[in-house]
């Protein structure tokens, strides 16, 4: 089915003046602290509020209820993708974030620098969020140790703060290869497994490059010990000019969402600073509305905050949101979203399965009893409950982006 939408949205998508701006809150939706309230609850969002009130809310599942989203899923499902049909390891979104290029025979991989404790077991799965300056220096290190295992090239280059991207280049290179990542605290690292034959080389490359790194890292603090996951090879995806006619750009400062914006062909706007700057995506934004009819505005912190159960932080995130969003209003987009890719609930420390609040905001809507864009509140919106890849026609069809589908 999701094949025959994308076809017909092919078919009748029209290049217009009018514009789209979709900002993603990442990890925005919560679950209630002890205080009975969720960020978004808790917040003083004045002009959120107010938009609210003249908009149309709802619920996304990213993917299908019940299943926890990766922030890869995630995008793509709001993009107008179906994530259960095209799917991206991570590896290759956070090579293409940094700038690396991926050939045919080429495997990525995300990694994180941890932390290990003397039994070898992990204590720490992000080594504190060390600065990404420091990131560099350990990936110069593990550079100079290993530029070759068993005739495959081997690239190591930093991503942000903890993370770092491993790249392959070599014959017979399968991509199916599984995390060393435990995904939780109290376990040792997962040997590398090979799941189909086609991989069975690349595992044992990668199990090679783990005991290197691990001995060069042995007296390093608090990053001694690395983490590997997302292993993939470069999909073909159709680009978001291709199905929808449209010239989309991304404003994001992580190289994951880098990543996936050039997956789907959007033009990634460079950002000077390192880090989630909001003032310079500000200003990327508004010297660059003109040039593009679709706009991708990603917002980290929300979810870094949510991963590390720092409730308050992530409420001055949403407030800080909040105090630039009559500059965005000020341009007058045709179409505006504004929801996240994922819930991160900071009781949970981590991604989870609940719906997250989406708010559309255009000319032609019916309007909802909805006073504040919270997740409570959009139980109200008319926009009821759908997944995200049914966002992308909504978005198009308010913007006049589509003609009439038959006679």
């Amino acid at each position: 089915m999701d094949t025959m939408i994308l076809e017909i949205m092919k078919e009748i998508s029209v290049k217009t003046e009018s514009r789209i701006v979709l900002i993603v809150l990442d990890g925005i939706g919560d679950l209630p602290n002890e205080g009975g309230k969720t960020p978004l609850e808790a917040a003083t969002t004045p002009n959120l509020d107010r938009l609210a009130m003249n908009s149309a809310l709802g619920l996304l599942d990213p993917i299908y209820p019940g299943i926890t989203p990766g922030s890869g899923p995630g995008h793509l499902g709001l993009f107008g993708y179906n994530p259960l049909r095209y799917w991206i390891g991570r590896g290759v979104l956070s090579a293409l974030g940094i700038g690396l290029e991926m050939g045919p025979n080429d495997v990525a991989a995300r990694g994180n620098f941890c932390t290990i404790d003397e039994s070898g077991k992990v204590v720490d799965r992000r080594a504190g969020r060390i600065p990404t300056e420091l990131n560099a220096k350990l990936c110069e290190k593990i550079s100079s140790a290993v530029k070759e295992i068993d005739g495959v090239k081997v690239v190591v280059r930093p991503e942000e703060e903890h993370r770092f991207v491993l790249l392959l280049s070599g014959q017979d290179l399968g991509p199916h290869v599984s995390d060393t990542d435990p995904q939780k605290t109290g376990l040792e690292p997962l040997a590398p497994q090979a799941l189909d034959k086609d991989s069975e080389k690349t595992a044992k490359v990668v199990a090679k490059f783990v005991d290197i790194v691990k001995e060069v890292l042995k007296d390093e603090h608090p990053a001694n010990m690395v983490l590997l996951r997302g292993f993939d090879k470069l999909p073909h995806i159709p680009s978001l000019q291709e199905l929808y006619k449209l010239t989309p750009c991304a404003i994001a400062s992580y190289p994951m969402y880098k990543g996936i914006s050039r997956v789907v062909g959007m033009e990634v706007l460079k950002l000077e600073g390192h880090g989630e700057l909001l003032e310079e995506k500000m200003t990327l934004f508004e010297e660059n509305y003109d040039k593009y009819d679709y706009i991708f505005f990603h917002i980290k912190k929300t979810d870094s905050y949510g991963e590390d159960g720092n409730f308050d932080s992530k409420v001055h995130q949403i407030e800080a949101f909040d105090a630039v969003l009559p500059r965005i209003l000020a341009k007058k987009p045709d179409v505006l979203v504004i929801t996240g890719d994922h819930s991160t609930p900071c009781v949970l420390k981590s991604h989870s399965w609940h719906p997250v609040p989406v708010l559309l905001s255009a000319k032609y809507l019916r309007y909802d009893p909805c006073e504040r864009f919270t997740e409570r509140e959009a139980l109200k919106g008319s926009l009821g409950r759908m997944y995200s890849m049914q966002l992308m026609p909504l978005m198009m069809a308010h913007a006049g982006k589509l003609k009439k589908y038959g006679a």
